[in-house]
């Protein structure tokens, strides 16, 4: 498939994500007022449609949704193997996941007949979130590559979907874990939002995350079964 009909899956699955993450916190806040019921939907809901996106979008793109993953698919993927993931294809991939993430946030605030375009003032700047956002991180990269590495790439829409609606509840900034996910929920000023003052440090752990996570990963799986073959299926965001 060529570069752009690919980054088109990426620029879709990411605005598909952010929509139900922003549209799911929405709905809860309006049908609850128990802020436990308000994360129980907006997990549930991220599980769900990250398990379908992947594999819907796995086969286009490899389903990313995450300019992390696809750094880290550029750093981890054999070079020996072919196809590899490419540097032009990051250098493609994290636009179009960057310009989904803000369309997504855009199409759910619209949906929901609030302003299309909202600045949120949801502080997240608590150093306990920001560690909370190494470890969901560290932890999504290691699960996306361990499952290629062991040659079960096939079982991410579940394994990834599962992680994620696990990390909502058990890190502390309910793992957003998603560079672009992070400036798109910066566009929506709901329960999902994040002020953008908030958005240099979010992304700062999650880079730090992501490179924890892959020396986790080289050091847990030093030499895979076989070359990876194509860019792994996964992703991660949160609310």
């Amino acid at each position: 498939m060529n570069l752009a009909r690919r980054a088109l899956a990426e620029f879709a699955g990411t605005a598909a994500l952010v929509a139900v993450v922003v549209g799911s916190g929405i709905m809860a806040t309006d049908l609850s007022r128990d802020a436990g019921v308000q994360l129980l939907a907006n997990s549930l809901a991220t599980a769900a449609s990250l398990a379908v996106l992947i594999l819907i979008l796995g086969p286009a793109s490899g389903a990313h949704f995450n300019p992390v993953v696809s750094v880290a698919a550029w750093v981890l993927t054999r070079r020996e193997a072919a196809p590899a993931m490419r540097g032009r294809e990051v250098a493609a991939y994290i636009p179009a996941q960057v310009a989904g993430a803000v369309a997504g946030g855009v199409l759910a605030n619209a949906m929901f007949a609030l302003p299309a375009v909202q600045i949120s003032a949801h502080d997240r700047s608590a150093p306990h979130l920001l560690l909370g956002e190494v470890v969901a991180t560290a932890g999504l990269i290691v699960v996306v590559f361990a499952l290629a590495r062991q040659d079960r790439a096939a079982l991410a829409p579940v394994t990834v979907g599962g992680y994620i609606g696990a990390a909502y509840w058990f890190t502390s900034s309910t793992s957003f874990a998603n560079p672009a996910v992070t400036l798109g929920r910066a566009f929506t000023d709901t329960f999902a939002g994040i002020a953008p003052a908030s958005v240099p440090a979010f992304i700062a752990a999650q880079l730090a995350g992501a490179t924890l996570g892959g020396l986790l990963l080289v050091a847990l799986y030093p030499n895979s079964p076989q070359p990876i073959a194509e860019p792994v299926p996964g992703s991660a965001y949160q609310p």
